[in-house]
């Protein structure tokens, strides 16, 4: 069982089984072995049987298992102004989510 889900407005091809990272929900879960639910399914397909939504495939969802919340490399922005004695420096790191893919659940 295959399909695309979108969240934190990017897709993902899935498949069962798999893990992933996504972006941090805003409705951020709190512990671990917390089950996400997405309902944005772009395309469920197994062999033959196949469905794109326009733009969702309606009633399917799939669910997610959240494994911990992890962080990316740091990027440093650093901006300057040559001979004005202007420099800054700031840093980023993004907050992921590391979710293994449960059950793709079909439409009925």
């Amino acid at each position: 069982m295959k399909a695309i889900i979108q969240t934190g407005g990017k897709q993902y091809w899935i498949s069962e089984g798999e893990e992933l990272n996504i972006e941090l929900p805003a409705h951020q879960p709190n512990t671990k072995d917390t089950l996400l639910q997405i309902n944005e399914v772009l395309y469920v397909g197994e062999g033959q049987m196949k469905q794109v939504g326009q733009p969702f495939v309606a009633g399917a969802s799939v669910e997610l298992e959240c494994l911990s919340e992890i962080k990316t490399p740091k990027v440093i922005a650093f901006k300057f102004k040559r001979r004005k004695g202007y420099h800054r420096t700031v840093g980023h790191r993004q907050k992921l989510l590391r979710v293994k893919v449960k059950k793709i659940h079909l439409p009925v």
